[in-house]
């Protein structure tokens, strides 16, 4: 499977991408296995974060949605989110800030009392030959919105979030078999593998559970945003099935680790790869 040499500017979006990414709009079907939940999901505007909240809002949650600035696909999500009969809230602003971290959790606690999921999600990334290439002010931004922003997001929602809370970090096959070409990137995501299961440690004893998701290459918008035209002609075809995954196969992933199904899992880091075996 191939998808047509296309490209955008950052942060990218849904409506402009070829062919339109599924995000189980009209296949995920519910069955209550997160009813009465409260869920914050970063980046929830598109790609893998709106299939989580989609699937969410489905099993019987209600949903912030946090995004940077595409408002657009934001309400989209928040549309799939309300005709599931959950509440949906939107919220914009830039992760890299602290205090933008910490107002997203404030907004949840004042909608939903309290917060039991956490998926930190929202990320940036771009592609680079050669080190010297990388701005220092892009190295430090892809550290701020996708590793700094799981710290500040966690250390804000813990006093809101009782036994029974999981916080769900999404890592990538990156984390352990880095591309050069994203080393910034690659970097955060294995620091979150490692804050998930630091945390998995620390928040035992509070009955929180802590895991993270290294999905492969899925076919979001940060795709033609950050790659060359000729990598995202061939994106996905590196893995045993050939083919970059879809929003809609993460989905029940993170459903599962949210849900007290998995009371005892806490500390994994789960592989949506492709077939690309992670260590």
């Amino acid at each position: 499977m191939t998808q047509p040499a296309q490209q955008q500017d950052t942060p990218g979006t849904t409506g402009a991408m070829e062919p339109t990414p599924d995000h189980g709009e009209q296949s995920y079907r519910g069955t209550g296995r997160l009813t009465g939940k409260k869920a914050v999901i970063t980046g929830a505007d598109s790609g893998i974060g709106r299939a989580v909240a989609i699937a969410y809002a489905r099993e019987g949650a209600d949903v912030l949605i946090s995004y940077l600035n595409e408002d657009d696909d934001a309400r989209e999500t928040a549309r799939w989110v309300e005709e599931a009969g959950r509440q949906a809230v939107l919220f914009p602003g830039d992760l890299s800030e602290p205090a933008m971290c910490r107002a997203v959790i404030d907004r949840a606690v004042e909608e939903f009392g309290r917060v039991d999921i956490l998926v930190s999600n929202a990320a940036f990334q771009m592609s680079h030959e050669s080190i010297e290439e990388i701005p220092d002010e892009e190295w430090d931004y892809t550290l701020a919105t996708n590793l700094s922003a799981f710290f500040h997001l966690t250390k804000a929602v813990l006093p809101h979030m009782g036994p029974g809370g999981s916080i769900i970090g999404s890592s990538s096959v990156n984390s352990d078999t880095p591309s050069p070409q994203l080393m910034p990137y690659a970097a955060t995501k294995a620091g979150i593998a490692n804050m998930t299961a630091s945390m998995a440690q620390m928040l035992a004893e509070r009955g929180i559970r802590a895991n993270s998701v290294a999905p492969g290459p899925i076919w979001t918008p940060l795709i033609p945003a950050t790659m060359p035209e000729e990598k995202v002609e061939s994106f996905g075809q590196q893995v045993p099935l050939e083919r970059p995954g879809q929003p809609a196969e993460l989905a029940p992933v993170y459903v599962m680790l949210a849900s007290d199904e998995a009371s005892y899992v806490s500390g994994a880091r789960i592989a949506v790869t492709g077939g690309k075996p992670i260590l």
